[in-house]
């Protein structure tokens, strides 16, 4: 195998960075992980990587962390229970770049989102676009890998709909097809793409499963699998914050999610069509939701 040099990770603890990373011990290629909680560091140090500690709103720590890397792959936190949750990102999102603009590696792949390509109006996806922007600001070759909403976002709510026979939804209506994917599969379309190598100043990908699937397909296949009738229901508007609130969120981050919801069911987060490329997962949303029954 051809030197690849060192491949950094940021954001290695979540479901996609251990998907990527995963991936990339399989090829044996050198890696680093950048993670905030000294457990997670010995526990990537146990697979042979290297593990550095650093917050990633440290910009001198994770300059340290990332010093001699050719490829970091980015992810940014959501702040879910931040004051001012899109300020917190923008400031994280400020210190990653400032962070990479010192290092300069050849190459950075950033985990995107769907409708990053838009500049207003999108909610919590704005911060992606910020991301984005950001990131073409550096002189390296950039890979935006843009996700499709995660099947394990139903996560919450799975086993009120089992008790309960009702999956409420803020997708409206709830027979409109969605692009979903699996977390897992989009770590694994990054490891793909680090190790592939394009050297192209800008390469977009959008990353969705094998289909599209509605939220009554959501509810559909959940009763299946609990082998009891469940039914979807639209969330009314005036609830949505509220809702979200209670299910552990912080307000200003529930009402960038409500924003969002918004955006997406009038059509407008989706693929940027006539840029970039499409790669499907091969995880379907039944096995996906199969994991989620099972650790409810």
């Amino acid at each position: 195998m051809k030197d690849t040099g060192m491949f950094v990770v940021l954001g290695a603890a979540g479901k996609i960075g251990r998907a990527t990373i995963g991936a990339l011990r399989r090829h044996h290629v050198p890696l680093r992980t950048v993670v905030r909680n000294p457990s997670h560091a010995e526990e990537f140090r146990a697979l042979g990587c290297e593990a550095e500690i650093a917050d990633l709103r440290d910009t001198t720590a994770l300059a340290r962390a990332t010093r001699g890397a050719t490829a970091v792959q980015v992810i940014c936190p959501t702040s879910v229970r931040a004051d001012d949750a899109s300020a917190e990102m923008e400031a994280t999102i400020r210190s990653v770049v400032n962070a990479l603009d010192q290092v300069r590696p050849q190459r950075i792949l950033a985990i995107s989102d769907y409708g990053a390509q838009l500049a207003a109006g999108t909610g919590i996806t704005l911060t992606f676009h910020h991301l984005e922007t950001q990131l073409r600001t550096i002189p390296a070759a950039l890979t935006v890998l843009r996700s499709a909403e995660h099947m394990q976002n139903w996560d919450r709510l799975v086993g009120r709909a089992i008790e309960t026979g009702v999956l409420p939804s803020l997708h409206h209506p709830v027979t409109k097809s969605f692009p979903t994917v699996s977390a897992g599969d989009v770590g694994l379309m990054a490891a793909d793409l680090l190790l592939s190598g394009s050297g192209d100043a800008l390469h977009v990908v959008h990353a969705e499963g094998p289909n599209r699937y509605s939220a009554a397909d959501v509810a559909r296949t959940l009763g299946d699998i609990a082998g009891r009738a469940i039914v979807t229901r639209e969330l009314p508007r005036q609830d949505w914050v509220p809702a979200l609130i209670g299910g552990g969120i912080g307000t200003s981050y529930a009402g960038l999610v409500a924003a969002m919801f918004d955006a997406h069911n009038a059509g407008r987060i989706d693929v940027e069509h006539g840029v970039g490329e499409v790669r499907r997962g091969k995880t379907d949303l039944r096995p996906a939701l199969e994991a989620l029954v099972a650790r409810s």
